[in-house]
């Protein structure tokens, strides 16, 4: 498996780590950013259109987002007990480099459901 590595390219438009995700140690995906495949991804397709890296880059709040807040964004909130909102106002918050800094060094895909 490659080692979680700090680095601003691994996040998600969504706002996860992608150098934590056990698929992108596995070399089974290569990341949000250079996966072409997920064109399903309507957050990233959202981004990509209006020239944002992340959701934080956007003046509406991702908890009231009607991207964030789909049935699909609700069903990976439960699977991997994210909190992507909050990851989304820790980027705004601290910038991109803070939070790929503070995902590899905890070795986390995302910022964990209270």
């Amino acid at each position: 498996m490659k080692p979680i590595i700090n680095s601003t390219e691994l996040i998600a438009a969504c706002g996860l780590y992608c150098g934590a995700c056990k698929k992108y140690q596995k070399d089974k995906c290569p990341g949000c950013r250079k996966n072409r495949t997920a064109t399903w991804c309507n957050i990233r397709r959202c981004c990509w259109k209006n020239g944002y890296n992340t959701c934080a880059e956007c003046e509406v709040d991702a908890s009231k987002c009607k991207y964030h807040n789909t049935f699909m964004g609700k069903l990976c909130s439960i699977i991997f007990s994210s909190d992507r909102p909050a990851c989304i106002r820790y980027i705004r918050k601290n910038g991109e480099e803070a939070y790929a800094e503070r995902m590899s060094w905890e070795e986390l895909m995302t910022i964990r459901r209270r």
